[in-house]
């Protein structure tokens, strides 16, 4: 009986242990930096955002800045997320992202679509650029949370 005890306080003991203390910044709240790549590995588009948990797998976008933009983006943006996410009790976090950043300006509309993999503290995928000539291409992504 008392074997059976320290054995069932034990393994309490290391559960606990296994779901301890400390920070994980492993979520999809918060300040994020991509990277936009073209296949050739040149830099094709880069962005700083920031993200909160919507309702369900709604991704909400509070803020939106192209650092890289060149002549597809000079205008208005409208963007759009989502995400689904799974995890352990250790932080460690997995799922798939999904956005799009559109954008409507004399005339013309290019929308940018990002799908990708969440793991930890990044983002990694692909995208796809449609709109008018000179605005369409695709190629890898990473974002990086912090």
């Amino acid at each position: 009986m008392k074997l059976s005890v320290i054995a069932l306080l034990l393994s309490l003991f290391v559960t606990l242990a296994g779901c301890g203390g400390g920070s994980h910044q492993d979520n999809i709240n918060g300040n994020w930096t991509a990277t936009l790549s073209n296949p050739n590995g040149d830099t094709a588009f880069a962005f700083t955002t920031n993200f909160t948990q919507g309702s369900g797998s709604n991704l909400n976008i509070v803020s939106f800045q192209f650092t890289t933009a060149g002549n597809c983006f000079s205008g208005t943006t409208s963007e759009t997320g989502s995400f689904s996410l799974a995890g352990d009790f250790n932080g460690n976090v997995t799922g798939q992202f999904g956005m799009t950043i559109s954008t409507t300006f004399s005339s013309n509309n290019d929308v940018l679509t990002l799908q990708g993999t969440v793991s930890g503290n990044s983002i990694s995928g692909t995208w796809t650029l449609t709109g008018v000539p000179g605005c369409t291409g695709n190629g890898t992504f990473t974002m990086t949370h912090g």
